[in-house]
């Protein structure tokens, strides 16, 4: 080997290394980066399912069930005019079932709007609001004994409870796939660790 090749190879073992250790360095702050923002994702999805489309998903699915039987429960398939031999215990359901629930549901929309898919605010939602106000004023005259209004005069949204069930049901999907992937990552790592040792 010739003398003067010797700081070439030296220098080129120097400058290899740099750029391993560069690379590496490079590599390792991406993968980083990924992770958290793979991580803050699955953070705003959970945050989404659990105190806003969880809840209205809940909370609609009950109402819904509960009206089925209360319609079951009187005869009807449909929604009839109520008839005022249905009125003592519409009013029953309405203070004890459906307004509580209403309740809900409009609270975490107007109190957690921040956490909606879209860039705007569905319309459905609003529309659903709007309802329930409508409602608000029919159970006030009730309690003043006036019974003239048997409905909201504002009509139920029916792309409200599509929606809800969507969007449910989508994040449910997208939280599965997130987790999924961050496990799948945790278990290769595993794995390539007792591999080696």
């Amino acid at each position: 080997m010739d003398l003067l090749s010797v700081p070439t190879v030296l220098q080129n073992a120097a400058i290899l290394t740099v750029i391993l250790a560069l690379s590496g360095y490079f590599i390792t702050s991406l993968s980083t980066h990924m992770l958290a923002r793979r991580r803050d994702k699955l953070d705003l999805v959970n945050k989404r399912i659990n105190e806003f489309y969880g809840p209205l998903y809940v909370a609609s699915e009950a109402g819904n069930i509960a009206y089925r039987s209360l319609l079951k429960r009187q005869g009807k398939e449909k929604s009839d005019p109520i008839l005022d031999s249905e009125m003592k215990e519409w009013t029953l359901w309405m203070n004890t079932i459906f307004m509580p629930l209403n309740d809900i549901r409009e609270r975490v929309i107007i109190e957690k709007a921040h956490l909606i898919v879209e860039e705007r605010m569905p319309q459905c939602l609003l529309d659903f609001v709007t309802h329930v106000v409508g409602y608000k004023a029919v159970l006030a005259r009730w309690a003043e004994g006036d019974y003239s209004e048997r409905r909201s005069t504002i009509g139920w949204p029916p792309e409200f409870d599509i929606y809800v069930r969507h969007s449910y049901a989508a994040l449910k999907t997208e939280q599965t796939q997130l987790m999924h992937s961050a496990t799948w990552r945790v278990w290769n790592r595993l794995s390539g660790k007792r591999k080696s040792n």
